[in-house]
């Protein structure tokens, strides 16, 4: 299952991911995976879930983004949880090709049974229709 948190920037879209991440730390009984841009959330989410930066990577892109999260569920069969902060950041297109970003993550999500929580700067109204069912506002 893939879930978006949309909001424009400054909205708490951040800090509803770190009490997710944390909670689902507390719940899961396999890892669960923070991926960022950048190393903001060091001190914020717990050292118990796996935090990892892009940049030092070189994740640039939904294709990039998808093959990463797709390497961390092929080496990792316990991922229950995947949490990624500043979604357009890492992908700068946007809005631009996010649509078929979401329906190959989802196929993702289902095979490896991992929920993934993606966090978008961006106005529902700003999404294409078919991504709706899966926003929740901030």
């Amino acid at each position: 299952m893939v879930t978006l948190i949309i909001g424009k920037k400054g909205s708490g879209k951040t800090k509803k991911l770190i009490q997710l991440a944390n909670e689902a730390v507390a719940n899961s009984s396999g890892n669960v995976v923070v991926i960022e841009k950048g190393a903001g959330l060091t001190y914020d989410v717990t050292h118990k879930a796996r935090l990892i930066d892009t940049d030092v990577y070189g994740v640039k892109g939904y294709e990039m983004l998808l093959g990463f999260i797709s390497g961390i569920c092929a080496g990792n069969y316990d991922v229950t949880d995947i949490f990624v902060d500043s979604t357009f950041k890492i992908a700068p297109q946007g809005v631009e090709g996010i649509e078929e970003f979401i329906t190959k993550l989802d196929a993702l999500s289902k095979e490896s049974e991992a929920h993934i929580t993606l966090l978008v700067s961006a106005a529902e109204a700003d999404l294409p229709t078919g991504l709706k069912a899966v926003c929740e506002e901030i």
